[in-house]
């Protein structure tokens, strides 16, 4: 029976169901000072002074620290020399650009100690105009005398991609419509917020953060700090949910080690929940501006898409890369052909943009899946019927992105055969019937449905696609070490942070060299045990690092073979192999365990001839030519109450197609928290800022995240189309919930208000909006 495809339950969940996960904030080394950070109350404006002394003089403060005296430190690493006045440094120098932006550094004995005299240290602002949102950052830009954030710069605006005029499929359609579509900004919200453990002894730095690639730290540390990198070892523990947001370079990753270095001490920070909302980056907050020419078929004869995406106070890497991901994949599953990307990135004075599930990917679904639905309404055709008009067919892949054509191909996919799928599950023409009766009886609830047929490009593992975001490459590394009993390590580039991956990881190398599955152990995550990684995002774990698990497990199984056929006096193509050892094929109970050949590959006189001493270990450093694209087709139904506004998902299906599913269950794990938080986005999450950018939502008492009971039972189906990209041929699936989601609710609650003339609605469909949006219905309060 093959592993790959097994639904074998997780190795990693044991420890965790019992309490003994080991997260950064577990860490307690002896002698250890906890850092925290004065943060600003404004969202810009000049310090003018900051008096310490109270707070100096406060029970158990060690230290506490300014820019200026961590004048020999460089600017936060990420960003390239050609925007110098966007490097951050590592604290707020002589300005402030967002409420939450580190201002000073509180040293003390313990955490409470830190906190009360950061709350003693007086700073003195001289205000700014403040710039909260795209809107007035863009109109500030229209004004000569305008407010620049970085006057250095003299722009707000970061043109990636220049807008050019309409093309002329777009204007000689025969029917066209506009659209502005808002993608709300949203806070990661993970188990454990930033944190950060740094020892600088005298044998080097030891630094335990949480962080998805710490290999990268590491890689960053040494050049920032100018040392070897032999004397930085950075160690990611269970990191407690990453989503992106912990791909991405804080103060704390950098003062922590200098303070230790400083001090002689080990020294610790950890974020409460109140200051993650404020620091930790942020997701989403985009802008599209869409036009889109069609038929009266419904088929799209030319697409425009103005990004607009907002970084933030200080603009980060992968924040600036964000939009360009929407740019790409705009025209989603559909056979557009005529499409036009425009992309600017615009600095506000807000907490910073960066990656956050999907990254980029679920702005663009939601642009085109709602495009669709709005023609769809303007024709008053069944949404269904247009989606098919447009997919892109079976016999099309590779298929060259329109949005993109040299760069962008698709792997593999069949959207019709998605979409019937869901149609099958739903029972969707019952469902319309259903839909036209409830809707004519006044003391039903409003019924809703929607369709999301989405697209995401993941797989990140061509050679360039990282390396702009400051990352060594795009590759992905494996090694494989059979010890002498016949258990294997298996040591992975890539590092999780709850995705499963050394249940993933084992099954993968189980199944190409015929080990138990119980006999591998996996290991990541420590630059000082593992060989050189890249990281995981972009849904690349599977598809780059297990590709590389599985090219190394063959090579351990090929010699193996030689060594087995050696002691069993055979030929190595006779020799047959399972999880209990080998055999010759026709003679099974001549055989020889994984023991038996294991302990032979440590005694060269029992090899055969070539292969010597630890022939059993294996390392693969792995390209991959092309990305991966999973897709799939979701559908939500909804039910409204006619005179609160409330949403009610009444039931949601997901047919995913995520190429070669190597674990059922941890594939559904992935979909269904990924889609909790598409809902969440849909209906309930919006971090918010007034006129004067002060956080409206910084709390999870008015930052709303939906509990168990707000969540449907999820109904789940796959296709399956395999990728040529790599071995496995697995396309990733950590993002896909959060790329179709969203656009599938919105689109229900539209399709349920469409008797009041509701066509288009902003995320999160609130209850109020809903309510706003029937006209206030009598009976209500």
């Amino acid at each position: 029976m093959s592993l790959v495809g097994a639904a074998v339950k997780r190795k990693e969940d044991p420890n965790l169901l019992v309490g003994r996960g080991r997260f950064v904030d577990d860490i307690k080394l002896p002698g250890a000072l906890f850092m925290t950070f004065v943060r600003s109350t404004e969202a810009h404006a000049r310090i003018v002074s900051i008096d310490t002394n109270e707070a100096t003089a406060m029970p158990g403060v060690v230290g506490i620290y300014t820019i200026d005296d961590f004048a020999d430190l460089p600017t936060i690493p990420g960003l390239p020399p050609e925007v110098a006045p966007l490097h951050r440094p590592v604290l707020a120098k002589g300005t402030v650009r967002f409420v939450g932006d580190p201002v000073a550094v509180v040293v003390a004995e313990d955490r409470y100690q830190a906190a009360d005299a950061a709350e003693a240290v007086f700073i003195e602002y001289e205000p700014l105009p403040v710039l909260a949102s795209i809107d007035s950052s863009l109109a500030a830009m229209a004004d000569p005398e305008g407010t620049r954030i970085y006057p250095d710069l003299q722009t707000n605006a970061l043109p990636i991609f220049p807008e050019e005029p309409p093309a002329p499929e777009l204007l000689n359609a025969p029917m066209r419509l506009s659209q502005t579509f808002i993608n709300n900004r949203c806070s990661a919200v993970p188990i454990e917020p930033l944190a950060v453990v740094a020892d600088w002894a005298p044998s080097g730095l030891t630094v335990h953060a949480t962080f998805q690639a710490p290999h990268h730290l590491r890689n960053q540390l040494t050049s920032f700090f100018g040392i070897p990198q032999h004397e930085c070892r950075v160690i990611a523990p269970d990191v407690g949910g990453g989503f992106g947001s912990k791909i991405c370079f804080y103060p704390e990753f950098f003062l922590a080690p200098a303070i230790s270095r400083k001090l002689g001490r080990p020294i610790k920070a950890a974020q409460t929940r109140s200051e993650a909302m404020l620091h930790m980056h942020h997701g989403r907050a985009q802008r599209n501006d869409v036009e889109v020419g069609f038929d009266a078929s419904g088929k799209v004869l030319a697409l425009r898409v103005h990004t607009y995406q907002d970084v933030g106070g200080y603009p980060d890497p992968t924040g600036m890369g964000l939009g360009v991901l929407t740019s790409w994949m705009s025209c989603g599953v559909y056979a557009i052909p005529v499409a036009q990307t425009a992309l600017t990135n615009v600095i506000t004075n807000t907490t910073p943009v960066a990656a956050y599930r999907g990254a980029g990917r679920p702005e663009a679904s939601f642009l085109i899946e709602r495009t669709i639905d709005m023609i769809a309404d303007e024709l008053g055709l069944d949404p269904a019927a247009v989606r098919y008009t447009n997919f892109i067919q079976a016999d099309q892949f590779p298929y060259p992105a329109a949005t993109n054509p040299e760069a962008v191909f698709y792997d593999s996919g069949n959207y019709p055969a998605a979409l019937d799928e869901l149609k099958r599950m739903m029972g969707y023409d019952a469902l319309l019937a259903e839909q036209t009766a409830r809707n004519a009886d006044p003391s039903q609830p409003l019924m809703g449905i929607g369709l999301s047929c989405w697209l995401e490009i993941a797989g990140f593992g061509p050679n360039g696609s990282l390396e702009g975001f400051g990352h060594l490459g795009s590759w992905e590394s494996a090694q494989i070490r059979i010890q002498p009993d016949g258990t294997a390590i298996v040591s992975a580039g890539t590092s999780p942070h709850g995705q499963g991956n050394a249940t993933a990881f084992a099954q993968i190398a189980g199944d190409a060299m015929g080990i138990d599955f119980d006999s591998i152990h996996v290991r990541f995550g420590d630059t000082e045990t593992q060989q050189q990684g890249i990281g995981t995002m972009g849904s690349r774990a599977i598809a780059v690092c297990g590709d590389a698990i599985k090219k190394a497990s063959v090579q351990i199984r090929e010699r193996a073979v030689q060594i087995a056929a050696h002691l069993l006096e055979a030929a190595p193509e006779d020799i047959e192999v399972s999880a209990e050892g080998f055999a010759v094929r026709g003679t099974p109970a001549v055989t020889k365990s994984w023991a038996d050949v294991a302990t032979a590959a440590f005694q060269p006189l029992q090899l055969p001839e070539g292969l010597g001493a630890g022939t059993l270990d294996a390392t693969v450093f792995n390209e991959v030519p092309n990305f991966s694209f999973p897709s799939g087709a979701y559908g939500c139904i909804v039910g409204i109450d006619r005179v609160t506004g409330d949403v009610d998902i009444e039931r949601y299906v997901v047919v995913d197609d995520c190429g070669t599913v190597i674990n059922p269950l941890l594939a559904e794990g992935q979909v269904h928290g990924g889609v909790a938080q598409g809902i969440s986005q849909a209906l309930y999450e919006h971090f918010t800022y007034d006129e004067n950018g002060q956080p409206q939502t910084s709390t999870l008492v008015d930052y709303l995240v939906p509990a168990a009971s707000d969540l449907p039972a999820y109904e789940s189906g796959r296709i399956v189309t395999p990728t040529p990209v790599n071995s496995l041929g697995a396309k990733g699936i950590g993002e896909s919930g959060a790329v179709g989601a969203p656009p599938a609710v919105v689109n229900a609650v539209v399709d349920a208000l469409s008797g009041f003339g509701v066509r288009h609605m902003d995320m999160p469909c609130t209850p109020e909006k809903v309510w706003q949006a029937m006209g206030q219905p009598t009976g209500s309060n």
